[in-house]
Formats: C-alpha cells, structure tokens, sequence
C-alpha cells in the first residue's frame, strides 16, 4: 500500500522557518508605521504649538496698539466728541455736519485733522486699512432737499467728505476709504429726537487689508 513518504526533523524546521519571517517582516512594518505616526503626530503637535503661539502674539500685538491708539485719543474721548467702541471711533454727525447736509463744518473739521496722527502710527504698525462709514437716521429726506435723493446717498457724501478730509490732513489715500449705510445698524432706536441723533454719525474702523493675489505664472 502506498503510504507518505516520512518527513525529516530536518525539513520540517525548514517548511516552519518562512511563516517566523513573514511574521517577523510583519511586525517590523507595523513598528515602523507606528513610529511614522508617531513622528507625524508630535510634528503636527509642535506645529499647532507655534501656530496657536504665534496667533496669541498677533492678539497681544493687537491689543497693545489699540490700548496705544486710545491713549493718543484721550483728549478728545475725554471731551465725548469721539468714542471708541472695539477698536471703532464714532464721531457725532451733528458735531460733523448740519441737518441734511454733507459739508463739514469748522469744528469738525479740526477734530478730524487731530485725529491724522495716530491713526497713522496705527496704521504703521498694522496690515489694516481705515473704513469711514457714514449713518443716518431712519427719517427721509425732506422733499425740498435737493441735493440728496435718499439717505443712501447722504451717508455715502458725509463718508466720502471725512475720508477727503483725512486725506487732505495727510493720511495716504492708499490706506482709507468710504461706505455708506444709510439708515441701516442704529445704534439706539429711531423714537425720538435724542436717538435719532445718536444714529447720525461718522465712524472710522480698521479693518484687515485683503491680501492681494499672486500673478498667475
């Protein structure tokens, strides 16, 4: 009867030994997967590190100029002809300009001139450009007025004057321009005489330059 021939000790050893290989070749992989991944974790770690550590410095920075920035407008916050609310100065339209009209009066006039100075050591130690922004209250304009057809284009000449007004105080006209919202964002409600005043107003903010695009190529 035919039977199967006997294995050696020899050959068994030797049928065995390729499966310890693989085996071993396998959990040489894994560690060094694992060690790959533990050298991409601690990398994205100390990334994260010196991101959040560098946007911490950018708010410090910040602050420091907005804190810097209040201190050379004390004078006229002192005198309630300006605030300064998050980093926006509001100026009353009524200090600014008459009833209905977009050309600036003398006290205004010199309030915005004082303002040119620190506003560009500001701008000097920050990537911002200044916003001027003109409001109105929620009244239409009279119908015998006819030099504006509506409040859009009232708050957009009072923004557009201020903002010719700083340049001409000499702040580069490369760092400033106008926006108009008309009766839009009030600050107090539109019920009486005192809260519409409060929404006719001037404010100047800094705001992020966009970055500007790299030519294709």
């Amino acid at each position: 009867m035919w039977g199967t021939a006997p294995v050696s000790e020899y050959e068994e050893i030797e049928q065995e030994t390729p499966v310890w290989a693989i085996f071993g070749d396998l959990m040489a992989a894994l560690v060094g997967i694992f060690v790959l991944l533990l050298v991409w974790t601690l990398g994205l770690q100390v990334e994260l590190s010196r991101s959040l550590q560098d946007e911490v410095a950018l708010r410090e920075a910040e602050v420091q100029r907005r804190m810097a920035l209040e201190e050379a407008l004390a004078d006229p916050l002192t005198s309630n002809r300006i605030t300064l609310r998050d980093g926006r100065i509001g100026i009353s339209g009524q200090l600014l300009f008459a009833l209905n009209s977009a050309d600036l009066q003398p006290e205004g006039q010199a309030l915005i001139a004082s303002l040119v100075a620190p506003l560009a050591v500001y701008l000097g130690q920050s990537d911002h450009l200044l916003m001027v922004s003109g409001f109105t209250d929620d009244l239409p304009i009279h119908s015998d007025n006819q030099a504006f057809a509506d409040n859009w284009e009232l708050s957009a000449q009072r923004a557009l004057t201020v903002t010719r007004a700083l340049v001409d105080a000499g702040l580069s006209r490369d760092l400033v321009f106008a926006s108009a919202f008309a009766e839009q964002q009030p600050i107090a409600p539109n019920t009486d005489a005192d809260s519409r005043a409060l929404n006719r107003r001037v404010e100047i903010a800094p705001v992020p330059r966009t970055p500007r695009a790299e030519p294709a190529g």
